[in-house]
């Protein structure tokens, strides 16, 4: 197995990197440390997305007749990791260009696509992701939001939990019961709602993770035109599945944590840290953790180069990440000690991040249940 770039993503790469450095604002480390749902990294994302789609960069990946450049799926994965080592500056809007657009590409009708695609290839809108409920959380298939048929519109009774972004999203990408008598995974279908219609209300959740990170969602009695659904009715399940098996390694974190890695092994050596056995050991298995990781995630890209179906890869890929994460923002807390404390700080803000990852996407145990019951075939009882 060949592991170089080729000539063609290293200069992709070395571009992005470029860009970073000429557009990037002094203050950006200050600006991300409040997390993708600030205010001000909302509001710094739609200006940085649209310069991206500029130069062809936001959905290089996609195919041309949707606003792409037909480019390889690796060079998404380079974008992913030069962003999200320095802070993801796509804000919410890496969920767009990751696996709403590809789900509204398989999924979604004409009308659809000319409608929903322009907009996230240019770069000019933020969506936001209702899956998560109050009784049902990482277990999508409880969920019990409501859509009723009711002439050319549904109408949608229901609130939706820990919903990222919703405070700036111009769309939701909502999943809903549309068959009252069905459980599980039937009769769910996915709607695209426009945020902005009569009886949505988004609360914030206080939160230590980061500036108007959570949200609740309340949908009371709400008219979500009929031309909204995406898919077949009562089979939102398939697009779910196929939009999740995107999203699970669409934020490269691995980046990040090996970026923070490195400071924290910088700090540990004008510490005097570094020599002790003990710290050095957990740095090198922090280490490990990240390229595991890393390596992991491209086995699923290059299914996806190679256009093969989505596999448990990606549930595996998904749980190495989520490890990584954990470990180096547990570390950074004990290499800073008392320091790492302070609210803001380097230690802080990295481990508060790293707080998230095992719960977004599905939370690390229903992943580990995935890979056990789809990779390993395990019996269930």
């Amino acid at each position: 197995m060949e592991f170089d770039w080729t000539p063609a993503d290293a200069e992709h790469r070395e571009r992005v990197r470029a860009f970073l450095a000429e557009t990037l604002p002094a203050d950006w480390e200050s600006i991300s440390k409040g997390g993708p749902g600030s205010d001000a990294q909302a509001a710094f994302s739609r200006d940085f997305c649209a310069s991206l789609a500029e130069r062809g960069w936001l959905t290089a990946h996609w195919p041309s007749e949707f606003g792409g450049r037909d480019a390889p799926a690796w060079w998404h994965s380079i974008l992913g990791e030069e962003l999200w080592a320095i802070g993801e500056p796509r804000g919410p809007q890496y969920m767009n260009v990751n696996w709403i657009g590809p789900a509204i590409m398989r999924f979604g009708d004409a009308e659809q696509k000319a409608r929903y695609l322009p907009p996230i290839a240019a770069g000019q809108q933020l969506w936001c992701q209702g899956f998560s409920e109050p009784d049902a959380g990482s277990d999508l298939a409880a969920l019990r939001t409501r859509a009723t048929l009711d002439g050319d519109a549904y109408v949608v009774l229901g609130t939706k939990i820990w919903t990222s972004y919703a405070n700036h999203a111009e769309h939701c990408f909502l999943l809903v019961r549309t068959d009252p008598d069905s459980k599980r995974q039937r009769g769910i279908s996915v709607l695209l709602v426009p945020m902005d219609l009569p009886g949505i209300s988004v609360r914030e959740i206080p939160s230590v993770v980061g500036d108007r990170y959570f949200h609740e969602v309340h949908f009371e009695s709400v008219r979500v035109p009929s031309s909204c659904l995406l898919g077949p009715e009562h089979r939102g399940w398939d697009v779910v599945l196929y939009a999740l098996q995107y999203e699970r390694v669409g934020a490269a974190r691995y980046a990040r944590a090996a970026r923070t890695l490195d400071r924290l092994a910088e700090l540990a050596q004008e510490r005097g840290q570094a020599s002790d056995p003990l710290v050095a050991e957990k740095l090198g298995r922090a280490r490990a953790l990240c390229e595991a990781a890393r390596i992991l995630t491209y086995r699923v890209i290059d299914e996806r180069a190679k256009q093969r179906p989505p596999s448990s890869l990606t549930q595996i890929a998904r749980v190495a990440g989520t490890r990584a994460d954990a470990a180096i923002g547990a570390l950074s807390l004990e290499i800073m000690g008392t320091e790492g404390l302070e609210y803001g700080s380097f230690a802080d803000a990295n481990f508060r991040l790293s707080m998230t990852a095992g719960v977004a996407v599905g939370a690390t145990e229903v992943q580990l249940n995935l890979i056990a019951a789809r990779f390993l075939e395990l019996p269930r009882d």
